[in-house]
C-alpha cells in the first residue's frame, strides 16, 4: 500500500511496515530499472530536435536562433520554474503517481509536435514537453535516496543518469532513421507515444517508498515550506553552492553540444540524419552511459577512504576530456573526429551521479525533491535554456567571418566553460567533509 498525506510517516504504523516489507532488493532494482526507463523516455523526448534540426530548418524556414530557442529556453522555462512547485508537492504527497502523470503529459506533447505547422505551434508543444518533464527528476531522486542508503547512492544516481545517454542515444539513432525515411514529423510521433506505456507501469507496479527508509530514520513531521530557505540552504552550504555551479556550468556546454553536434557533423562534415544517428548515438549512449555508471562507482569507492573524491573524482575528468572535446571541434577527418570524441564522451559523463548523490546526502530528509527541483531550475534555466540559445547566436553572428563554418567555433569556444566547471568541483571536495559533519549534528 503506498503513503498518502493521510498516513502518518511512523515506523510502528503497520501500514508502513507492509510496504517496507515489499520493498526487498529484487524490487529496488525494479523500481530503478523502471525510473531509468522514464528517465530515457524525457531525454528521447527533449533531445530529438537536435537530430531534426536541419530538416526542421529546411522545412519552416528557421533560423540557428529559433532553433537554439525552441531546444533551450521553449523548453527549459516551463521545465524549471514548474520543477519547484510540484517538487513542493512531492515532499509532502505520493511521489509515484506525480511521476506518472509527468511521463503521460510530455509524451503526448512530444507526439504533439508532430503536428505544428510553423515556428509558434511547434514552441507551444515544447512548451508542453518542458511542463510535463517538470514533475519526473525530482521525485525520482527523492525516491532513489528512500531506497538507496547513502554509501550506496552514487552508483545509484549514476544508473539512474543512463537514462540521459540512453534517451540520447534513441533519439539520434531513431530520430535520424525515421526522418530519412518518414520525415521529422513522423520521429515526434514514434518517440512520444511509447511513454505512454511507461507511465502506467510507473502508475500501477511501483511502491511509494516510506520517507527516510533507507537511511533507517524515521522522518520529520511536514513543516511549513520555504523555498526562499531552500535556495538559502543550498547557497550556504559550501558544497552544495560549488556542486550546482559547477553542474550548471556543465550543462551549459553539454546542453549546447548535444542539441548542436548533429548538425555540426552535417554542417561540417557532410553527413546525414540517419548517419549521424548511427555514428553519435551509439558513442553518447554506449560510450556516456559507462562514463555515467563508471564515475558513480568510482565516486563511492574512492569517498570510501575520502569523501572528497566524490567530487574530485568529476572535476578530474571534466579536466581531462577538455583536449579531446576540442580536437573533435578541430578535426577534419569524420572517422578521427569520433574516435577522439570517444574519450569525451566517457569522461564528460562522470558528473551526473555524483553530484546528483552529493545533493540528496546534504538535504534534510523532508527537503530532497524541493533541492532537487532547486538545482534542477539553476541547472536548467542557465544551462538549458541559455546553452542551446547562446550557441545558436554565436552561430548566426559567427557566420559572417566563418560562413557554414561558424557552428564549428561557436562550440569549439563553449568547451573551455569545462575548465571553470572543474575549478567549484574542486573547491566542493575541498568542504564535503565539514558539510556532511554539520548536517549530522
Amino acid at each position: 500500500m503506498a503513503l498518502t498525506p493521510e498516513t502518518p510517516a511512523d515506523p510502528r504504523d503497520p501500514h508502513e511496515d507492509d510496504v517496507g516489507a515489499r520493498i526487498t532488493p529484487a524490487y529496488r532494482r525494479y523500481a530503478l530499472i523502471l525510473l531509468v526507463a522514464a528517465y530515457t523516455s524525457s531525454h528521447v523526448d527533449r533531445n530529438i530536435v537536435g537530430i531534426l534540426i536541419e530538416p526542421l530548418k529546411a522545412d519552416l524556414l528557421l533560423s540557428d536562433t529559433q532553433l537554439g530557442f525552441l531546444s533551450g529556453i521553449a523548453f527549459a522555462l516551463f521545465y524549471a520554474t514548474l520543477g519547484i512547485p510540484i517538487a513542493i508537492f512531492a515532499d509532502r504527497s505520493n511521489r509515484r503517481n506525480i511521476i506518472a502523470w509527468s511521463i503521460a503529459i510530455w509524451s503526448a506533447m512530444t507526439a504533439l509536435c508532430g503536428t505544428a505547422q510553423n515556428f509558434w505551434q511547434l514552441a507551444a508543444a515544447r512548451v508542453g514537453v518542458g511542463i510535463g518533464e517538470a514533475g519526473s527528476s525530482p521525485p525520482s531522486h527523492s525516491m532513489i535516496s528512500d531506497l538507496y542508503p547513502k554509501e550506496q547512492r552514487s552508483s545509484a544516481m549514476s544508473i539512474y543518469a543512463l537514462g540521459v545517454y540512453f534517451g540520447i542515444m534513441l533519439g539520434f539513432m531513431v530520430g535520424g532513421f525515421v526522418t530519412e525515411w518518414w520525415g521529422w514529423r513522423a520521429a515526434f510521433f514514434v518517440v512520444g507515444l511509447p511513454g505512454l506505456l511507461i507511465a502506467a507501469l510507473v502508475r500501477f507496479t511501483m511502491i511509494e517508498p516510506p520517507r527516510g527508509f533507507a537511511d533507517g530514520v524515521k522522518p520529520p513531521p511536514m513543516g511549513k515550506v520555504n523555498v526562499r530557505a531552500g535556495f538559502a540552504v543550498l547557497w550556504r552550504v559550501r558544497t552544495t553552492r560549488h556542486v550546482v555551479i559547477g553542474l550548471t556550468l556543465t550543462a551549459l556546454v553539454g546542453y549546447g553540444s548535444i542539441v548542436w553536434g548533429p548538425a555540426f557533423l552535417i554542417r561540417s562534415h557532410g553527413l546525414t540524419p540517419g548517419q549521424v544517428g548511427l555514428f553519435l548515438g551509439p558513442v553518447m549512449g554506449v560510450i556516456g552511459g559507462l562514463g555515467a555508471y563508471i564515475g558513480g562507482i568510482l565516486a563511492d569507492k574512492l569517498a570510501a577512504k575520502n569523501q572528497s573524491w566524490n567530487a574530485w573524482i568529476v572535476g578530474l575528468a571534466k579536466l581531462i576530456a577538455v583536449p579531446f572535446i576540442v580536437a573533435f571541434y578541430l578535426i577534419d577527418s569524420t572517422f578521427w573526429a569520433l574516435v577522439v570524441y570517444m574519450p569525451a564522451a566517457f569522461l564528460g559523463a562522470f558528473y551526473l551521479g555524483p553530484s546528483f548523490a552529493m545533493i540528496q546526502s546534504l538535504t534534510p530528509l523532508r527537503s530532497r525533491a524541493l533541492a532537487s527541483a532547486i538545482m534542477l531550475f539553476v541547472l536548467n534555466l542557465v544551462g538549458l535554456g541559455l546553452g542551446p540559445q547562446a550557441i545558436g547566436i554565436a552561430s548566426d553572428l559567427m557566420r559572417v567571418w566563418f560562413d557554414n563554418e561558424s557552428l564549428r567555433y561557436a562550440l569549439l569556444g563553449a568547451a573551455f566553460i569545462n575548465i571553470w566547471a572543474a575549478l567549484h568541483y574542486y573547491l566542493a571536495g575541498r568542504t564535503i567533509k565539514s558539510d556532511t559533519a554539520n548536517l549530522a549534528s
